[in-house]
């Protein structure tokens, strides 16, 4: 009976998913981006006005598409310290209860950060010019998509057994405070936490910006997924990303050990440029995506049992843990450690990224995968003590180990105004292309 009810319900659920009109969700969409990117919030960077009116516009849209709120319209709060200045920000939290009386207490996370660059001056002829980063593929329309799939979802919420988390990250910009915040310190339930979407950069997708799929899960267990949700009324699947994948919202979530899968379309050359406007989101497209990306969530949603290999696909640390004498957490500090005056993602981008030597044996045998690794940035900035934590196989494990080893000096952490040791953990990805 119960298998006769679940097809019952996908066969309402594919009618109503594809005879909803394109235009309702392109123009849901296309309003969502032109707000968030307008003039009015001024660039929406992080503890502006503008970061807390697009903040208040995601709660809105989220409470009238039928989300309980886990957090009131000022948000889940929290304070980044930025050199002596203390800059506040904020997530929204929402969720749809799944309609499994045991399945409801496992969650999905799916989230999108709302902050962006601002504006800058510049002098013209002796005058100012203020110049606003409208944001608008990053990050407008993945916060676009997240209110719509709320939307969607809460139409069909009898079709979801666990329960759907909706998550806007305030401060991404700054090192992934937001998420880093929600996964560290304020939400209780991260442990019934079973997998995270995240949504960055999805408006600009064509044969130059595919849409692409990264995630840590093996494929045994990504393939399935993605089979099944091609399988229902979708136009596009994703491809699945190599290593130049940008670091977005996932990684608090990945560094927790939980299954991340990061849907994007990826960078462009006017990324964190003026040029990031409205008129240049592909909007049909995107429109595909939302719906695949539902359908995604749909068949994690209805799964018995989600992951139950993904812990046993990382090897053990090979060497001994890092001492805890003297040596601090990134987030501890005052004032994070620097690698030329930018973060962890810089870092990786530029060095890590630039330098990384696929091992061609592994390449033939067909290794992919991400690399766990863990270093010291010592008061002198040097980098010391690198180690895996969470392996694949030596050829990558050695070539991330490698690659961070030979790190030029950072700019290192500070508390209280004193140089400390710090401990950072980031992930390295080995991710082969097809063809």
């Amino acid at each position: 009976m119960k298998r006769l009810l679940t097809f019952a319900f996908f066969i309402a659920i594919s009618f109503q998913v594809s005879g909803e009109t394109h235009d309702l969700l392109r123009r849901n969409l296309k309003n969502h981006i032109q707000y968030l990117s307008s003039d009015a919030l001024q660039g929406r960077k992080t503890g502006t006005k503008g970061e807390k009116m697009a903040a208040e516009y995601l709660y809105d849209a989220l409470e009238a598409n039928g989300v309980i709120m886990l957090t009131d319209r000022n948000g889940q709060d929290f304070t980044i310290m930025s050199g002596n200045d203390s800059i506040h920000s904020r997530n929204i939290v929402g969720i749809i209860e799944g309609c499994d009386s045991l399945l409801r207490d496992e969650y999905i996370v799916v989230g999108a950060h709302f902050d962006h660059l601002g504006t800058h001056t510049l002098i013209v002829d002796g005058n100012p010019v203020m110049q606003i980063f409208a944001g608008a593929d990053d990050n407008a329309s993945g916060v676009a998509m997240l209110i719509e799939l709320s939307r969607m979802v809460s139409e069909n919420r009898f079709e979801f057994p666990r329960s759907i988390i909706f998550v806007g990250f305030g401060a991404k910009e700054h090192a992934m405070a937001g998420s880093w915040y929600f996964v560290n310190r304020a939400f209780q339930g991260i442990g019934n936490v079973k997998a995270m979407v995240n949504l960055d950069m999805l408006g600009r997708g064509n044969a130059a910006n595919p849409f692409k799929l990264f995630s840590q899960v093996s494929m045994a267990e990504l393939n399935p997924i993605k089979e099944e949700a091609s399988k229902r009324p979708v136009s596009i699947s994703p491809a699945v990303a190599d290593a130049t994948i940008t670091p977005s919202d996932f990684l608090p979530f990945y560094e927790a050990k939980i299954p991340v899968f990061f849907f994007t379309t990826g960078k462009h050359r006017e990324y964190h440029t003026i040029r990031d406007t409205p008129k240049l989101i592909l909007y049909n497209n995107l429109v595909e995506e939302s719906i695949y990306i539902f359908h995604f969530l749909e068949v994690m949603a209805n799964k018995d049992v989600l992951f139950k290999a993904f812990n046993a696909s990382f090897k053990e640390p090979k060497e001994p843990a890092i001492s805890e004498d003297g040596v601090y957490s990134a987030a501890e500090c005052d004032k994070r450690p620097q690698f030329f005056h930018s973060d962890e993602k810089h870092f990786l981008d530029s060095w890590v990224y630039k330098y990384l030597k696929y091992p061609k044996a592994a390449i033939s045998k067909g290794i992919q995968g991400v690399v766990e690794v863990e270093f010291i940035i010592e008061k002198d900035g040097s980098v010391t003590n690198v180690r895996v934590v969470r392996g694949v196989d030596d050829l990558l494990d050695d070539e991330a180990v490698r690659v961070i080893s030979v790190s030029p000096k950072w700019i290192p952490g500070r508390i209280g105004g004193n140089k400390v040791r710090t401990k950072i953990t980031l992930p390295v990805l080995f991710i082969l292309r097809k063809g």
